[in-house]
């Protein structure tokens, strides 16, 4: 591997302006097509194989006049205090409001709160429900206004009146203050890092223009493919974040091999073909790790996964080729002014520049601290991280609702007031399914089933029933008495389904239970079901392809379980902050509860990805130099030497580039810009800087012992770039060679 990539680097960098060109007509047809398409809208998350999902199908198929999953608004209105909205005003203001809906195109029907009795005892609200004939994905933007009109005629009136349901849904547009801070931070630490205003500045740029490509193509494909606005937020942040730690690797390395005395062209190569590789590898890890996302079974997390790993793609397919080519371009511009100095003004010739004398670097001075108290740094960061990770023991998973929107919105404000007015559990009416195609009597079949939910402890009211047009299916709604997302309300969806299992053994009718409060239970359910198999196979994974890597038993077992304690403790970050509300208002979040049912898995892939980046960046430096002679003790320091000030420069611009996007206004997005940013934090500092070194200092030796079959059986895929150790660089060919040596370089270089 190493020799094919130092081959890319090489011809990337002589062909500097065919790959930029490549690349810039690669970024404008992307943006071109993203403007021309279409937008798409967000979907419903649907759990195939579920009671709920079954139900909903079973409602589309026999019920076909009306959409189970079309778009639903709740028009809410409120009467001014001391006043009832029955009062003959204010009632005349709700029918006028309504009808200024009929006829309105794709309204299905709106119903009468004034007729249909959904009016609170007190008679201060009263709310009517608007169904659609289409989803909300397909609701077109004349139909949300004439809702919203109707709901500004009314408070023009007088009554306070707010649009719950699922009719106002918009996408959370990418793009604001905290993420361009976020930016801003990366930048600043680039420039501190690469002491490079030029290098900083090539690092940005490459990785804005995968992220640019990688965004595009979502945008385009959003409506073909049903790509939400997430999938294309989080193929922003993989791939910003990626983008710049992937370039800031190769910079780094091609800086070093100038430093040591390579010409432009070989240092390119060399560059590609050692810190590429890592980088070859760590996306590989990322790709599959979100890749595999889709055995969940959820489409919108597999959508979320192939996303994420087309932008991590483009990330490594940037660092190998464009990269390199911006060397040609920008010259010695990217390097430190000490090896400017020492090539001269010309820029080619290559001159060894001496390590600097005096006091060491923060990072060689860590390792050796590290190395005089292994027991009690690891020790000190296990029982810290351990420690951290205690809340996760109290995960609870859910799938955010209206009420985990903002005060500010009007469908958090018609949640509120529908809670205030009818109870906690209107906001989540469950939906019962009875399929009375195969009961001799259908009549009495439906009868037992509302009479047993409606004796249900936890069941607040209980519809009537409403039957198909061929009367073979009926369908009825029961009111819990607690809200959506609580633990009462997910043990009453299951007591339902286990009390209503007796009825088609004596009647022949199915029950089911579903609505969008049991799919969200359900959903919930199979991820926290998935969550260990899933764990499993990524630590598998990291062992085998870290024991492939590192030619190594125990560097794998002790990655994969300094993975599990920054997983762990990123778990308890979670629970803390969304569950507890600790430090929730610092972070804007408004209200708390269960944790996004999506986020442990999606994090586990995302930082399993990310942790082998880190592993792959300092253990490969350490490993290097054990190969070559120097002790255990000394291995690690030189890993530190090299890599502990690029690693840490990657992981800081990471968590800044995922910590600007907690301040969005999607419960989703924050949720994972917590998650990510806390993972990464933990992994990178206390995991890789602290806890693999204090481990590598007790094995010594044996933690770089490979069993001999193995040896045998693994391939070699030379990370490090050991087989470049035997290449001849090309200033010494044309020292060898005299006068002809600077066309063999070109014609060399272009083979």
């Amino acid at each position: 591997m190493a020799n094919f990539l130092y081959r890319i680097g090489r011809w990337a960098f002589l062909r500097r302006r065919l790959v930029g060109g490549v690349w810039l007509g690669v970024v404008v047809l992307a943006v071109v097509a993203a403007a021309v398409a279409p937008s798409g809208e967000e979907e419903d998350l649907s759990m195939p194989g579920t009671e709920s999902q079954r139900a909903f199908d079973l409602l589309d198929e026999r019920f076909p006049e009306s959409n189970s999953q079309g778009a639903e608004a709740r028009l809410v209105f409120q009467a001014p205090n001391g006043q009832r909205v029955t009062a003959g005003q204010n009632k005349a203001v709700v029918e006028d409001t309504l009808g200024s809906l009929d006829g309105t195109g794709q309204v299905a029907s709106a119903t009468d709160p004034f007729e249909s009795g959904t009016v609170s005892e007190d008679g201060t609200i009263a709310y009517s429900t608007i169904t659609y004939t289409v989803a909300a994905v397909d609701l077109n933007s004349q139909a949300r206004s004439a809702l919203e009109d109707a709901a500004s005629q009314a408070r023009d009136a007088g009554l306070t009146v707010e649009i719950g349901g699922s009719a106002l849904d918009s996408e959370e547009e990418p793009g604001g203050t905290t993420e361009l801070i976020g930016v801003l931070v990366a930048a600043v630490v680039l420039v501190l890092a690469l002491g490079s205003l030029v290098a900083a500045g090539l690092s940005l740029l490459t990785a804005f223009a995968g992220v640019a490509i990688a965004f595009g193509l979502v945008s385009a494909l959003a409506v073909p493919l049903g790509l939400t606005s997430t999938v294309a937020i989080l193929a922003l942040m993989l791939g910003l974040a990626v983008g710049i730690d992937y370039a800031l690797f190769i910079t780094s390395r091609f800086r070093d091999e100038r430093a040591q005395g390579n010409a432009p062209e070989e240092a390119a190569g060399r560059a590609v073909g050692t810190a590429g590789s890592a980088v070859v590898f760590a996306g590989a890890t990322v790709f599959i790790a979100l890749v595999g996302l889709g055995v969940v079974g959820i489409p919108e997390l597999t959508k979320m996964g192939l996303g994420g790993a087309g932008a991590v793609a483009l990330a490594v397919l940037v660092a190998l080729t464009l990269v390199p080519a911006l060397f040609g371009f920008f010259g010695r511009l990217v390097l430190p002014r000490a090896v400017r100095k020492a090539i001269g003004p010309g820029g080619e010739r290559a001159h060894r520049v001496p390590a600097a004398a005096g006091r060491a670097g923060l990072g060689i001075r860590w390792a050796r601290f590290v190395l005089r108290r292994p027991v009690a740094v690891l020790m000190i960061s296990g029982l810290g991280l351990g420690a951290v990770a205690l809340p996760a023991l109290s995960l609870e998973l859910g799938l955010p609702g209206d009420e985990s929107k903002s005060v500010a919105t009007t469908q958090r404000r018609a949640y509120d007031l529908l809670s205030e007015g009818f109870g906690p559990g209107f906001n989540g009416p469950l939906t019962v399914v009875v399929d009375t195609s195969k009961s001799a009597d259908a009549g009495a079949a439906t009868d037992l089933a509302a009479k047993t939910v409606k004796g249900m402890d936890g069941v607040a009211s209980v519809g009537d029933p409403v039957l198909s047009r061929a009367e073979d299916t009926a369908v009825f709604t029961a009111v819990p008495q607690t809200a959506p997302n609580s633990g009462e309300t997910k043990d009453l969806v299951h007591a339902i389904r286990g009390a209503v299992t007796g009825i088609e053994a004596d009647t022949g009718a199915a029950v089911l239970v579903t609505g969008t409060t049991a799919m969200n239970i359900d959903i919930s359910q199979a991820m926290s079901d998935a969550l260990v198999p899933y764990l499993t196979v990524v630590i598998g994974l990291a062992l085998l392809l870290l024991m492939v890597v590192f030619r190594s038993v125990l560097v794998p077992v002790k990655a994969a379980l300094g993975f599990l304690l920054s997983v762990g403790a990123a778990f308890g970050v979670l629970v803390a902050v969304f569950q507890w509300g600790l430090a929730a208002d610092l972070l804007g979040i408004e209200q708390t509860g269960p944790v996004m049912s999506l986020m442990p898995v999606l994090i586990i892939g995302i930082v399993f990805g990310l942790a082998m980046d880190y592993e792959v960046f300092l253990l490969t430096r350490m490993r290097e130099a054990y190969v070559q002679g120097a002790s255990p003790d000394e291995a690690i320091v030189s890993g530190f030497r090299h890599s502990g000030r690029v690693v840490a420069a990657a992981a800081i611009i990471m968590i800044s580039v995922f910590a600007g996007f907690i301040g969005m206004n999607s419960p989703t997005i924050q949720t994972m810009g917590v998650g990510l940013a806390s993972a990464v934090a933990f992994d990178a500092f206390v995991v890789r800087m602290a806890i693999a070194p204090a481990v590598l200092a007790l094995l010594g030796r044996r933690a770089w012992w490979l069993p001999r079959i193995l040896n045998r059986v693994l391939p070699n895929v030379d990370i490090e770039g050991e087989a470049l150790n035997r290449h001849v660089p090309e200033q010494e060919m044309a020292t060898a060679t005299g006068p002809g040596a600077a066309v063999r370089r070109l014609t060399v270089g272009r083979d």
